[in-house]
Formats: C-alpha cells, sequence, structure tokens
C-alpha cells in the first residue's frame, strides 16, 4: 500500500514485462523466505522442520499428535523428527499429566537457545528483504500474513494460541 499522493513502487516485472498476479508474486516472495529459513537453519545444522519443531515449542508443550498437526506430519515422521532432535538434547519427550498414552515434547534449554539465536538470524534476513518498505507496508503485510496464517489454522484446527513454555 503506498501513501497518498505518493507514486507507488514499480512491481517485479514478470516475463511479458507486466507485474506478477497474486499467486506469482506470493510464490516468489515464499522462495525468499524458504531460502532465508535454509541459510539460516543449515548455519546450525538444521533442517527446516527441526527449525519449525523449534520454533513450535518455544512457547507450548503440545502432544505429539497435536505437533503432528502442527508441522503437517504424520505420527512416524512426528515420531523420527522427536526422536533426532532429543538425541541432540534439544528437546525432551515425557508422559503427559492429562493422558498416560500421549506424550508432550518440550524444548530444552539447549534447544531454546538455538532456537533463539536461529530466529534472531531469521529475522535478519527479513528485515534484509523488507528494508525498503515504509513503515506502514511493514505493518499492513504483517497484518495480512497474521490473517492468512490464522484462517489456514483455523480451517485445520490448529490453536495457534501460546501456553508458558
Amino acid at each position: 500500500m503506498t501513501p497518498p499522493g505518493s507514486t507507488p513502487p514499480p512491481a517485479v516485472p514478470s516475463r511479458a514485462g507486466e507485474a506478477p498476479g497474486l499467486v506469482d508474486a506470493l510464490a516468489q516472495l515464499s522462495f525468499l523466505v524458504h531460502n532465508a529459513l535454509a541459510e539460516t537453519a543449515g548455519q546450525h545444522d538444521l533442517s527446516i522442520i527441526q527449525v519449525r519443531l523449534l520454533g513450535i515449542l518455544r512457547d507450548r508443550k503440545p502432544t505429539m499428535n497435536a505437533l503432528g498437526r502442527h508441522l503437517g506430519l504424520d505420527k512416524s515422521s512426528v515420531s523420527g523428527l522427536v526422536d533426532r532432535a532429543q538425541r541432540r538434547g534439544l528437546v525432551d519427550r515425557t508422559v503427559s499429566a492429562t493422558d498416560r498414552r500421549a506424550f508432550q515434547v518440550a524444548i530444552t534449554g539447549t534447544g531454546r537457545q538455538l532456537a533463539e539465536q536461529a530466529a534472531a538470524e531469521f529475522t535478519a534476513r527479513i528485515e534484509t528483504l523488507v528494508a525498503g518498505l515504509p513503515d506502514t507496508d511493514r505493518q499492513l503485510l504483517s497484518q495480512l500474513a497474521a490473517r492468512i496464517v490464522t484462517t489456514d489454522a483455523d480451517r485445520r484446527g490448529i490453536d495457534l494460541r501460546t501456553d508458558p513454555a
């Protein structure tokens, strides 16, 4: 969004010299964000899914099933992911206090420190990507992205509210 009376910045041209449509623009943006996340993860010998795991666990202690829903993974994939993170000392798995058949996953101090360091580096990369946007555009982009994420989570039955970790 451009302030009234100012000229909008040029859009990234497509092959035909036109601004890309919504789908192409979002795809290109997702590639930029994905690359920034992959570079950050790689610097810490983590996969993108491991970074996502640590990000989820920073502010909640989900069950394995809930973790699978957050990550879009099946039960065996979540188990393997948590096993690998647990071997690195990044997470702990404990029996749920409310359901003895379920396990909860929590981040460890080592995992939290790694997550915070990776988050700071990722933030710096994203800040570089949006540095040319005026504050009002950055706020609007943030609001729209949050709305898209929230709507998708609601559709998939995922609770995005956090709880104390």
